[in-house]
């Protein structure tokens, strides 16, 4: 019973091997098989990785710019004025209210509405 399982075992490793023998002369080159791969690497980075990257640079030079007295959204979406920026840190105190000062890495700051409201201004 053992030599008929080692004999059937055996015979399907030779196929296996002869399949892959044949399989091997039809490729014409190993490069064409990491095509897709490279292609695909491509795709990716024309769609996802170089538009993050440029939206990534946008927010850096808006906050860079950012001055006292500009009208900001945070990310919590609050809306207020800036009123000190601290030059050695990245801390900004915006006013929300008559009364009510909070202080914000200036990375929270998303949006600048005083740009929003000068591009209006021209068309």
């Amino acid at each position: 019973m053992k030599l008929s399982a080692l004999l059937v075992t055996l015979s399907s490793i030779a196929a296996f091997a002869q399949e892959a023998a044949e399989a091997a002369e039809q490729q014409p080159n190993s490069m064409m098989s990491f095509l897709p791969i490279v292609l695909l690497f491509v795709v990716m980075w024309l769609f996802f990785i170089r538009p993050q990257s440029k939206e990534r640079k946008k927010m850096e030079e808006m906050r860079k710019a950012l001055k006292k007295g500009d009208k900001v959204i945070t990310t919590a979406g609050i809306i207020g004025t800036i009123t000190t920026i601290e030059d050695n840190s990245n801390i900004i105190t915006v006013r929300t209210g008559s009364t009510t000062f909070i202080d914000f890495d200036k990375s929270a700051i998303v949006r600048v509405m005083n740009a929003e409201e000068k591009t209006e201004e021209k068309k």
